[in-house]
């Protein structure tokens, strides 16, 4: 496989397994992947997922590749006397610091980054999770 996310093809691989994760879980959710440039890949609302999980799955996604980190192990970061506290509202393009958000690597490159809404954000993580494994 590319070192990158060539295709929709990988996108929807980490799209579907998200879902997969989701459904057996009982909640429906929004899922983002992009590209390293931060480009949208592929995007997916479930029907009943409440509209409000499109727009933080990408937010999430984002975040993720930006950082090149979880955005569960970044929600500390953005609390008063953290890190990163003003860094949400210092860019143009809005970053959210809540869990679900991951970066996607190969052989130890960033080639991506996806997120998930819609749910508990602890389950969110764990989809995203469960998807970037799946890629693999």
């Amino acid at each position: 496989m590319a070192l990158w996310l060539s295709s929709t093809a990988h996108a929807a691989t980490l799209v579907t397994a998200a879902r997969r994760a989701a459904e057996a879980a009982g909640v429906t959710v929004s899922v983002t992947v992009v590209d390293t440039g931060g480009h949208l890949l592929i995007f997916r609302r479930d029907d009943r997922a409440v509209l409000i999980s499109g727009e933080t799955s990408i937010r999430k996604a984002y975040t993720a590749l930006q950082l090149n980190a979880p955005t569960a192990e970044l929600v500390g970061a953005v609390q008063p006397g953290g890190l990163f506290h003003t860094l949400p509202t210092a860019l143009d393009r809005p970053l959210l610091f809540i869990a679900g958000g991951v970066p996607v690597r190969r052989d130890g490159r960033l080639i991506g980054a996806m997120g998930v809404g819609g749910a508990a954000p602890e389950q969110h993580h764990a989809f995203a999770t469960a998807a970037v494994e799946a890629l693999v």
